[in-house]
């Protein structure tokens, strides 16, 4: 196997040698004669100048708002509440949703005699 190794590197050598042989035959001088054509010549455009917007705007006509209606505050409408009837006995007296009574006039009245007899 180590015979081989020599003999594939004298195989590249010559390889080389080969491709190196033939890029110097290839070798050639050239002469080349050309008209040129001068290039577009562009030429910047002239300057546009514009007048600035005016530094002041006149206000748009003034709008006139009618006022709102007045405020009218009235009173609602009045609220009735019967009086609260409270039955019974107030004190020393008595309700009975229409007049008051004094002690012995309701036990008279009401016919409790027996009250007093104890």
């Amino acid at each position: 196997m180590n015979n081989k190794r020599p003999l594939y590197f004298s195989i590249f050598l010559a390889g080389a040698a080969a491709l190196a042989a033939s890029a110097s035959a290839m070798a050639r001088v050239d002469i080349g004669v050309s008209l040129g054509v001068p290039a577009p010549v562009v030429v910047a455009p002239a300057p546009v100048v514009v007048a600035p917007a005016p530094v002041v705007v006149a206000p748009p006509p003034p709008a006139y708002i009618a006022p709102p209606p007045p405020v009218v505050y009235r009173p609602g409408p009045p609220v009735y509440v019967a009086p609260a009837v409270v039955v019974g006995w107030h004190g020393d007296r008595y309700w009975d949703g229409r007049r008051w009574y004094d002690r012995r006039e309701y036990h008279a009245w009401h016919h409790h005699d027996d009250y007093y007899r104890r």
